[in-house]
C-alpha cells in the first residue's frame, strides 16, 4: 500500500473510531456519492483528493509530500437553524477528531484540517440540506518515488 494510500485511509478510519460516538452517528464513507436521504447523523465523506506539492529531498533520496483530501460533511435538518447547528457541532467534532492525533496513528507526519467551503443542497423531493467541504491537508515523507 502507498503512503498516501495509508495517509487517506487512516484520515477515514480515524473519523470513523471518533464520530461514532455522536447520538446519532454520522454514516462515514469514502469515495461515495451522496445518499437520495441523509442519515439522521449526517454524512461525512472522505475524497482522496489530490497531491499539491512533492520536494525532493537528496541523500538518501525521499520525497516530501503534501497532499490535500477533503472531507464532505451534509446534514438535513426541518430548519435553516437546524441544519446549521447540527452541521457546525459535526465539523467540530471533525476538526477535534483529526487534531488530537495529527499523525493519524502514525500514518502521517501531520494533519491539517483547513477552513470549510459551505453550501446549501437541495434534493429533488427530500429536504433541505447543508453541507461544508473541509480540505484536510496530509504532510508525509516517503522513500525512493512520490509513488510510493
Amino acid at each position: 500500500m502507498s503512503a498516501r494510500e495509508a495517509a487517506i485511509a487512516a484520515l477515514h478510519t480515524r473519523l470513523q473510531t471518533m464520530l461514532a460516538a455522536r447520538n446519532p452517528a454520522p454514516a462515514i464513507l469514502r469515495g461515495e456519492t451522496i445518499p437520495q436521504r441523509l442519515p439522521a447523523g449526517g454524512l461525512v465523506v472522505v475524497r482522496d483528493g489530490e497531491t499539491v506539492e512533492e520536494t525532493a529531498i537528496l541523500s538518501p533520496l525521499a520525497w516530501a509530500i503534501e497532499h490535500r483530501a477533503e472531507v464532505e460533511v451534509t446534514v438535513a435538518g426541518a430548519t435553516p437553524a437546524a441544519r446549521a447547528t447540527l452541521l457546525d457541532a459535526l465539523l467540530v467534532d471533525v476538526a477535534s477528531a483529526i487534531t488530537a492525533d495529527r499523525t493519524l496513528g502514525d500514518a502521517v507526519e501531520w494533519a491539517q484540517p483547513g477552513a470549510p467551503d459551505f453550501e446549501d443542497v437541495e434534493f429533488e423531493g427530500a429536504a433541505a440540506a447543508r453541507a461544508a467541504r473541509v480540505p484536510v491537508t496530509l504532510f508525509f515523507t516517503v522513500a525512493g518515488s512520490p509513488l510510493a
